[in-house]
């Protein structure tokens, strides 16, 4: 493990314990809203493309 990856660490627990569970919320939030727009682009795709 890097010093680098060490300092990304430290750094993303400090902002948890200052933030709460609201980073926690937030970034579920954020990765689920990625999963349904890559979910809607790859049904357009299939639109697009005749299959269903």
């Amino acid at each position: 493990m890097t010093m680098e990856h060490v300092e990304e660490m430290v750094m993303a627990a400090l902002v948890v314990r200052v933030f709460g569970r609201d980073v926690i919320v937030w970034s579920r939030r954020i990765a689920a809203a990625g999963v349904r727009a890559g979910i809607s682009e790859m049904h357009r795709s299939d639109l697009e493309r005749g299959q269903e």
